[in-house]
């Protein structure tokens, strides 16, 4: 590559054509070579490609590199300011997906519908009337040469460019078989040996790799989602306050830092800003991943994409466009997507060898009967025999179908595992890292804890606490009500009442002064009581929020906390049992997340940690080994990104689900160690299927140069090849 440092620019180009892993490494040759390219990546997952360049070179010749490499490009626009073309690049990418998985659905369909009695008809209709070989010609020839036209295009462009692809073996493989059979059937038309026609080999092969192909579609097809719904949670209108004090709803890319903007209840902040005027409680829960909203006045920070649960304000745009926090954590998320995967298709690497020595192999047997003198026809069933026992059927059945079982058996035990690039991740794990809220704990506040003082029973506190609370908006006050409802609780409406903004309500119940809210507000310097005290320091040193409610003489101590799940100790025993360490890092404080992490039996803990930082934390893990990060959060996609394997809890938002390679539907811990497992059983599964289609074509294909084999007994061979790869996939069934 040319090593230009100064005024570097970078150039994102979505290419379309590739197929296999050789086609990025073609496409990434193409880009190097341009005049002052320092990097060329392309993402073969994504179908996108990040080049680093100097300022000699433009995107139109960018355009054309690809455009020689027997691919097409078009640059992915970016709008520095308005933060939405990922959004809309992405839109795009998926509605291109789905109509490109509309057409090789239809492709498949036509597929199975001619292979199917092109395949009864020629394995159970012995002897057959001549005119049977014209049906099955007829049959045949378009499931070949039409369905499987794919297949041959992109042969002939690798050809052309000399090289090879997985395309180049299956093009071979049913080639041969229609050329041959085309020949045996005008050639020995009335004769015996017309009957020796092997159409139905070339259209099973190429029905199962095209049902292998849209397999795959199917699984990239939400790739294109995360970004999208990510910037969707950003509102498209904000409204901003003109000078003379009018109010004005404006697109949100026409926010510019300095403007002052209102948010109304039940709304989403649209930018970054800091309040000017009014106090609310903003759910931050996407940057914080904490389900209990915090409270804004004047001079605090609000994040844009966070929702006003209360109340309206005003605030001071400080960040827009690319510069807010969702703008830049869905850069982030694109960033990692876009990372050079470690790994290719081993399949495709065997190909790069394999199909050169097959084509030698095929090409010397020709020629050693032709000029042995056994003759031309003689060496020509030979030379079919050869690339007809060397088809790729077994190769490309070997990863989908262990795919396939895998997958399915994960499905049924509530893992869903996105591609097979997750799973052979998710084989080599050696670290876990887990976020705390809805990975460890429910992601709920629940009321945990009623302690009393004076004459109060348990229910009679939070009988009177709820006859407050039901006239509260703050959100601990949903879990008190939860708690009342769910013991069938009636209260007295109050007969006064009066929110204290930051501290609690009080008000009149049942012909009593009653005060809910902070301890510290409520008692006061009877805090100091030695029970009270004690009680309260025991509470929070479990890492629960604590409030109290007080009437006269009687008090009584409330705790919300977060429950831990009770898979969730089970789950991190077994990561440990299996040798990978397990790691906490959560944006809650230290305190809680180390009485969380003392209870689950974690010793590594990293607290206060912002979504940006999740991603370094992972990548210092990821120099020690393949890091797994387990989480619940959009501030958790970006980390979910980085890492080799991102696991996603189920009841997680859509972005978090979309952006990791592995979901938890059930939002059970153990099933983290449990896909773990199962896709070291199906990596297992994948490579002994590859082992024994490739060691079956190392003995096989000298015995059909030998002449040992006929293009019938090839075929056999072969469809007993896949079989047996089938059948040994299908043993995941049994995994538990």
């Amino acid at each position: 590559m040319n090593n230009h440092s100064d005024h570097l620019k970078e150039t994102r180009l979505s290419i379309q054509g590739m197929t296999c892993a050789s086609c990025v490494r073609r496409v990434e040759r193409a880009l190097a070579k341009g005049d002052s390219v320092t990097d060329a990546t392309v993402n073969f997952a994504s179908h996108e490609a990040t080049v680093l360049h100097g300022p000699t070179i433009s995107t139109d010749e960018l355009v054309a590199a690809v455009d020689s490499a027997g691919y097409s490009a078009r640059v992915i626009p970016s709008d520095p300011h308005a933060g939405h073309s990922a959004s809309e690049h992405a839109e795009h990418l998926r509605l291109e997906s789905e109509e490109s998985k509309k057409l090789m659905q239809r492709n498949l369909l036509l597929s199975a519908i001619l292979t199917a009695p092109l395949f009864a008809l020629s394995m159970f209709w012995h002897p057959r009337p001549e005119w049977a070989n014209w049906l099955l010609f007829a049959l045949g020839t378009p499931a070949i040469l039409w369905c499987g036209r794919g297949f041959f295009v992109v042969a002939a462009k690798a050809a052309w460019h000399g090289t090879t692809t997985m395309d180049t073996l299956v093009a071979m493989g049913t080639g041969a078989a229609w050329i041959y059979s085309t020949y045996a059937l005008f050639a020995y038309s009335g004769h015996e040996q017309s009957e020796h026609i092997y159409f139905e080999t070339g259209a099973v092969i190429v029905a199962l790799i095209l049902l292998g192909r849209y397999m795959e579609a199917k699984a990239k097809s939400r790739m294109s989602d995360a970004i999208r719904k990510l910037m969707d949670l950003a509102p498209k209108l904000a409204t901003i306050v003109e000078a003379d004090g009018s109010e004005r709803e404006v697109p949100v890319s026409e926010v510019l830092v300095g403007m002052t903007v209102v948010v109304k209840p039940g709304g989403r902040i649209p930018v970054d800003g800091e309040v000017v005027s009014g106090e609310s409680f903003v759910n931050e829960s996407m940057v914080t991943g904490e389900p209990i909203a915090v409270r804004k006045t004047p001079g605090d920070s609000v994040t844009g994409g966070t929702v006003n649960e209360q109340g309206a304000f005003t605030f001071r745009a400080v960040h827009v466009g690319s510069e807010t926090m969702l703008a830049q954590i869905a850069a982030l998320v694109k960033r990692a997507q876009g990372s050079k995967a470690p790994l290719q298709g081993l399949a495709d690497r065997i190909s790069s060898v394999f199909v050169p020595v097959v084509i030698g192999i095929a090409a010397m047997t020709a020629l050693v009967y032709v000029f042995s003198g056994r003759g031309l026809e003689t060496g020509l069933l030979a030379a079919v025999a050869v690339l007809v026992i060397a088809c790729p059927c077994a190769l490309g059945l070997a990863t989908p179908t262990a795919l396939m079982v895998g997958t399915g058996r994960g499905a049924e035990l509530g893992i869903l595992i996105k591609d097979g690039e997750a799973l052979e991740r998710a084989g080599r794990i050696r670290s876990v890292l887990l976020d705390k809220t809805g990975t460890i704990t429910e992601g709920k506040p629940r009321l945990t804890d009623i302690i009393t003082f004076g004459t109060w029973t348990r229910t009679d506190a939070l009988r009177i606490a709820s006859a407050l609370e039901a006239k509260s908006e703050h959100p601990v006050a949903k879990a008190v009500l939860q708690a009342a409802k769910a013991e069938d609780l009636q209260w007295e409406e109050p007969t006064t009442f009066e929110a204290i903004g930051g501290m609690g309500v009080t008000g009149d119940v049942a012909g009593q002064k009653v005060s809910v809210g902070k301890p510290d507000w409520v008692i006061g310097s009877e805090l100091t009581t030695p029970k009270i005290a004690e009680a309260v320091e025991n509470l929070e040193s479990q890492g629960k929020t604590v409030f109290v409610a007080k009437a006269g003489g009687d008090v009584a101590l409330f705790a919300v906390s977060d429950v831990i799940s009770e898979s969730s100790k089970e789950a991190i025993s077994l990561l440990r049992q299996a040798d990978i360490e397990v790691v906490m890092v959560t944006g809650d404080n230290h305190r809680a997340a180390t009485a969380v992490a003392q209870q689950v039996g974690i010793s590594k803990v990293h607290a206060g940690v912002l979504p940006a930082d999740k991603a370094q934390h992972v990548q210092a893990y990821q120099e020690k080994g393949s890091t797994a990060m387990v989480g619940d959060g959009i501030n958790d996609a970006p980390a979910l990104a980085q890492a080799d394997l991102g696991i996603a809890m189920g009841h997680g938002t859509e972005v978090a689900i979309d952006t990791a390679g592995v979901t938890l539907l059930r939002a059970d811990l153990r099933g983290v160690p449990q896909a773990i497992r199962l896709a070291i059983a199906t990596l297992g599964t994948i490579k002994w299927n590859l082992f024994w289609a490739f060691i079956y074509n190392i003995v096989m294909i000298p015995l059909a140069a030998l002449g040992l084999l006929s293009p019938m007994l090839a075929a056999g061979a072969m469809a007993f090849s896949s079989i047996s790869v089938i059948l040994n996939s299908l043993r995941l069934r049994r995994f538990e």
